[in-house]
């Protein structure tokens, strides 16, 4: 059957699909392990409608789970992930009611990543009722930690090894060869006179709202007014025992921070502006103010001819006596984490830069086999010849398993609004993503071992 005509008899099931993996709240939590009890859930269905697909599944202990499919020695691998980041607010619809308008699908997890689990489910579906003489084996590995460590495959690898060739669809098209090292920690003020702060959504989330108590008269309010205005940044003020302070900014992927405004920076920065006179902003305005490529740290020096460095600061918090604010840096494919430590002894006896994670950048040669396999699948579906693979600032499964990169699943020109309010798929996109799945998994299938 035509790959065409598959889809279109198919649509309505995958939107169905779609919406029972939408409909869970797969965000991180406690509440069960390994990472929830609605984690554990949208894993259960996920295995569910891929052995209505004809897969054979295992369950990898709820960290994660494959379908498998095919013949032979070696592996492919496609790796989605089912977990989430907050929904948070300002949306025009429920975002675990899977909604359809005007060609899209909106959502929390339609595009970041169900959406491509499900079309990923289909490529296989379609190879397998068209008796595709597989070569190799396919896996579909679904993991539920993606957002907030990646433990899933972690836990994947040493359970059940690595794969020989592979893709994971929580990029970009036609393909992402290059992936920033990342570095995440967060930033400690010991003696700060900022109260209680709270803001944030996520530390790979640029915070779009913060609100901070602090001693009433304990800063220049008019000069706090005009940097404000000076930024067109929108806050409030009210007054009770303390005065709090609320700045609102926009939300962005912690990978393009520039495509934001930080409400915790403008709000450190305001305090600074307005002679707080406080050790913490003092510091922060030191070394960071509003920059996000770590100019003032002297980050330009370390930039590569494919990337550069990002700095984002996600979540601010009281924890007992200090004021906690989490750091995600992401930095240059041509570099190590050592080189970007050295640039970030910046601590001193009020305020502390502790390091909690570490991952080394992700590199491939565009000549090799598999990269080549998966442009050429890219070229074949879309007659795009022009459009180059790119290296980006996210961190995606690639760099947790051996031999894969990022394969779409957002084209060129869409704004998915991931990790936004109004997360959306568009209907046509979504099609297309599994005529380039089918692709991908059959060029990877024809390279000769």
């Amino acid at each position: 059957m035509d790959i065409k005509l598959f889809i279109e008899q198919n649509l309505n099931d995958m939107k169905a699909d779609l919406g029972e993996l939408v409909s869970c709240n797969s965000v991180y939590s406690e509440d069960e392990k390994p990472f929830g009890s609605t984690n554990r859930k949208v894993l259960d269905k996920a295995l569910e409608l891929m052995e209505k697909k004809g897969l054979k599944t295992v369950n990898g202990d709820y960290y994660c789970g494959y379908g498998e499919t095919g013949e032979g020695e070696k592996l492919i691998g496609i790796l989605a992930h089912l977990d989430i980041v907050p929904a948070g607010s300002d949306w025009n619809s429920d975002p675990f009611t899977m909604t359809e308008k005007d060609g899209y699908l909106y959502g929390r997890g339609v595009s970041d990543d169900k959406g491509a689990a499900v079309a990923s489910m289909y490529a296989l579906k379609y190879l397998i009722e068209e008796g595709y003489p597989f070569r190799k084996r396919v896996r579909l590995i679904l993991g539920c930690n993606e957002e907030s460590g990646s433990a899933c495959i972690a836990h994947y690898v040493s359970t059940f090894g690595q794969i020989d060739y592979g893709f994971t669809p929580d990029g970009n098209f036609p393909g992402i060869y290059a992936e920033k090292g990342m570095l995440m920690g967060e930033v400690r003020g010991h003696h700060s006179k900022i109260r209680e702060i709270e803001g944030g959504e996520a530390s790979n989330v640029v915070c779009k709202k913060v609100t901070l108590k602090v001693d009433s008269g304990s800063f220049d309010e008019e000069k706090f007014a005009q940097y404000q205005k000076e930024h067109g940044i929108t806050y409030e003020i009210t007054r009770d025992d303390l005065t709090q302070i609320t700045v609102y900014g926009t939300a962005a992927h912690a990978s393009t921070p520039d495509l934001g405004v930080n409400a915790i920076s403008h709000a450190l920065e305001g305090l600074y502006h307005a002679d707080f006179n406080d050790s913490l902003t003092d510091w922060f305005h030191r070394y960071f103010a509003l920059t996000v490529h770590g100019e003032i740290l002297g980050y330009e020096d370390l930039k590569d001819d494919i990337s550069n460095t990002s700095i984002n600061f996600g979540v601010a918090r009281r924890d007992g006596e200090d004021v906690v604010i989490s750091l995600d840096m992401r930095f240059p494919v041509k570099t190590n984490s050592e080189k970007v430590k050295e640039l970030l002894q910046i601590s001193d006896e009020d305020n502390e830069v502790v390091f909690t994670e570490v991952e080394e950048p992700l590199y491939f040669d565009i000549n090799s086999p598999m990269i080549r396999a998966l442009k050429k699948a890219y070229e074949e579906v879309t007659g795009d010849h022009e459009t180059e693979m790119e290296a980006i600032g996210g961190g995606t499964y690639a760099k947790a398993i051996h031999n894969c990169i990022a394969f779409g699943c957002e084209f060129i020109g869409e704004d998915n609004h991931i990790h936004d309010a109004n997360e959306c798929l568009k209907i046509e996109s979504f099609k297309k993503q599994v005529e380039l799945y089918v692709a991908a998994i059959r060029n990877l299938n024809e390279i000769e071992d």
